[in-house]
């Protein structure tokens, strides 16, 4: 098993170094129905593991020009205290009600699957041209930033979805602010949101330290991998596979029959499409610059491709 756990989270790592999105939304998942963890266990396991190989996407993204930090500490003043309110409301319930509570939990991560599902598949058909300049945040716009915090940091502290997928939706949709600074700002929000309440999981207990350590040695390569490739990454069609299977994997985990496989399947879709961009990617790169400038896209001032 701990093989494939380092194979998991190259591929989380991957996803999440390109396009901000599908830590938590899968890798709990996968913990729960390809690894056999209780729902409390992935969650906590999950939010730690992100916190730490979010740190380290979010350097590299800092070092590529691709995060905004005023935004980032706004959504944080409000996502911080609520995430441990989040985390002391999923302990309370497990306490209270038992061993009954992962049925429960099981139901909160469905219905949070499939809404990070319809909201990746909102996210991945906008077309949005990014403004010339930096963000800049007046009055209004700060506090939408921390109402955004307060909702979110509760959601990832219960569930541990929604640090890339509720916040880089709001972002795309209230902001007007180009998609690779999106992916750079939504990771760092995330790395410095799970800190918080990855340890109060951690203190909770309910963390498995082994499985964290197996899956970093695959996730920080993969971030570092997926982070590289990001600005000419033609992330559509993977953002439309993706928002297919977290909805299926939220039918799964709501007992909805005959989803079990469709999870594995779409995953093995999306490693077989990134290792053929990339191959792709290494064929141009050694046939020279004439043959990467006659099919690469063109890149504006802010580094996004050219619609």
């Amino acid at each position: 098993m701990n093989w494939k756990l380092s194979l998991v989270g190259l591929l989380i790592g991957a996803l999440v170094g390109a396009t901000g999105m599908g830590g938590g939304s899968l890798m709990t998942p996968i913990l729960v129905l390809l690894f056999g963890f209780k729902p409390s266990t992935a969650i906590g396991t999950d939010i730690l593991h992100g916190a730490i190989f979010k740190s380290f996407g979010a350097w590299r993204h800092r070092r590529l020009g691709t995060v905004s930090g005023r935004l980032t500490l706004w959504m944080l003043i409000g996502s911080a205290p609520l995430s441990l309110v989040g985390v002391f409301v999923a302990t309370w319930l497990e306490r209270h009600y038992g061993k009954g509570i992962e049925t429960l939990q099981k139901q909160i991560l469905g219905v949070a699957l499939l809404v990070c599902g319809l909201g990746f598949l909102i996210k991945a058909l906008m077309r949005k041209r990014a403004p010339a300049g930096p963000l800049v945040l007046d009055r209004r716009g700060k506090a939408i930033a921390i109402v955004i915090g307060l909702i979110g940091g509760f959601v990832v502290g219960l569930t541990s979805v929604g640090s890339g997928t509720f916040f880089g939706l709001a972002m795309l949709v209230v902001f007007p602010i180009a998609t690779a600074t999106v992916v750079g700002t939504d990771i760092l929000h995330a790395a410095a949101l799970l800190w918080v309440a990855g340890a109060g999981h951690l203190v909770a207990g309910n963390v498995d330290l082994r499985a964290t350590g197996w899956l970093l040695i695959g996730s920080i390569p993969g971030v570092f991998a997926g982070s590289h490739v990001m600005i000419r990454l033609p992330d559509r069609a993977l953002r439309v596979a993706l928002a297919t299977t977290l909805s299926l994997s939220g039918l799964k985990l709501l007992d909805v029959p005959g989803s079990s496989w469709i999870v594995v399947i779409g995953l093995g879709l999306m490693v077989a499409a990134l290792v053929v961009y990339g191959l792709r990617q290494f064929v141009l790169y050694r046939r020279g610059p004439i043959a990467r400038a006659t099919t690469a896209p063109p890149i504006d001032a802010l580094g996004v491709p050219s619609p």
